[in-house]
């Protein structure tokens, strides 16, 4: 099957994305999996779009904060859902597509930083410049970030973390994860209360003073 249509110039698919994603529900990303892995071309086209239009911008964002560079984070949003897009028959059962776009995202951006400071130092050696190690690069922040988010979700109880997935990471109102678990809004609040105390007393030296969650 072919990719869904996008901009020759600049690999970006089309249409343009939304600005916020949408609010799927547990079934609805179990959905979105089983079309892109189906043998339909236009339900598999039609996924990719509802996953391209809710989420582009924001992994943009994502890997901005890492690379610190619009136009270069842009390229390599457009190279990680040009990659699901070419694997999404291997994905597997029960996999989160969000989940996924993140870590993707993430690593990419990571991987562009590293190959930078190669050909900084490549260059600096080459024009016999010594190199120069800078105090904390963007690198290494969004490394040891990531690595403190990860203990800290480890903390949680399995239906607080759960909650707080939801909301975050896939976007869910707190109406919507509570009609997914079978429990009320008031349940869910207290879980998000729960998680976001607990992330804001491990993650306080990386937030600014006054900074929320």
């Amino acid at each position: 099957m072919r990719p869904p249509p996008h901009d020759v110039a600049t690999r970006r698919p089309l249409p343009p994305p939304a600005t916020r994603p949408p609010s799927w529900t547990v079934v609805d990303d179990a959905e979105i999996l089983a079309r892109l892995r189906g043998a339909d071309e236009d339900g598999a086209k039609d996924a990719f779009d509802a996953l391209f239009r809710g989420w582009y911008a924001r992994l943009v964002r994502v890997a901005n904060a890492v690379v610190r560079e619009p136009a270069v984070a842009e390229e390599l949003v457009q190279d990680v859902l040009l990659e699901l897009w070419r694997r999404r028959e291997r994905l597997e059962d029960g996999a989160s597509v969000p989940a996924y776009l993140l870590q993707a995202t993430r690593n990419r951006a990571l991987n562009h930083v590293r190959h930078r400071r190669v050909e900084e130092r490549g260059a600096a050696r080459a024009g016999g410049e010594p190199t120069r190690e800078p105090a904390v690069t963007g690198e290494l922040a969004a490394a040891e970030l990531d690595a403190a988010v990860r203990r800290a979700l480890d903390e949680l109880t399995p239906r607080t973390r759960e909650v707080f997935e939801l909301s975050r990471v896939h976007g869910l109102r707190y109406a919507e994860i509570a009609a997914a678990l079978g429990v009320s809004v008031k349940a869910v609040e207290a879980q998000m209360g729960r998680a976001l105390r607990t992330l804001r007393e491990r993650l306080a030296e990386w937030l600014p003073e006054g900074d929320k969650l």
